[in-house]
């Protein structure tokens, strides 16, 4: 029964882990790495209304330990029957799928302006000292002088004065 126990914790962690994920990689990005996958694999399980492999396994560990079962899956045992609420009804399967995606979609939103705003800051800013700056134009050529240094000009005058 023990094992039961953490599966069910380990469940737990990962749907939590899969309704926040996104808005903790806004203080952690590395974390989408892990997030993805997790929130793709639930929802695919999900969508396909095929029955949790992690609700599976603790069904069969509490068998096993002749422990009676429960119905209605992870949420409906754990999260909704206490609540009195059924899992299956229509309003509980909005209210979940709608706060699982605008969870995700806030944070994923937040994390590509992020990412984007970024982008834009660096394509801005100079290149850090030290680094190869483009090849610059040469200086415009110096006109030639004429008599003690002065320009052409003041030398003719200067000539025409004796």
């Amino acid at each position: 029964m023990l094992l039961a126990g953490l599966v069910a914790v380990v469940h737990g962690a990962a749907v939590l882990f899969m309704l926040v994920g996104a808005l903790l990689a806004l203080r952690w990005p590395r974390l989408v790495w892990a997030h993805a996958p997790i929130a793709l694999a639930i929802l695919a399980v999900n969508l396909a209304g095929a029955p949790c492999p992690l609700t599976s396994w603790e069904l069969r560990l509490r068998a096993d330990a002749g422990s009676p079962g429960y119905s209605g899956g992870f949420l409906g045992h754990y999260a909704f029957a206490p609540l009195g609420l059924d899992v299956h009804a229509p309003a509980v399967q909005v209210g979940m799928y709608t706060v699982a995606l605008g969870l995700n979609a806030l944070g994923y939103g937040l994390l590509i302006a992020r990412a984007r705003a970024r982008r834009a800051a660096r394509a801005a800013a100079p290149p850090p000292s030290g680094a190869a700056s483009p090849p610059s134009l040469p200086p415009p050529p110096v006109p030639p002088r004429s008599g003690r240094g002065r320009p052409p000009a003041a030398a003719a005058e200067r000539g025409r004065g004796r």
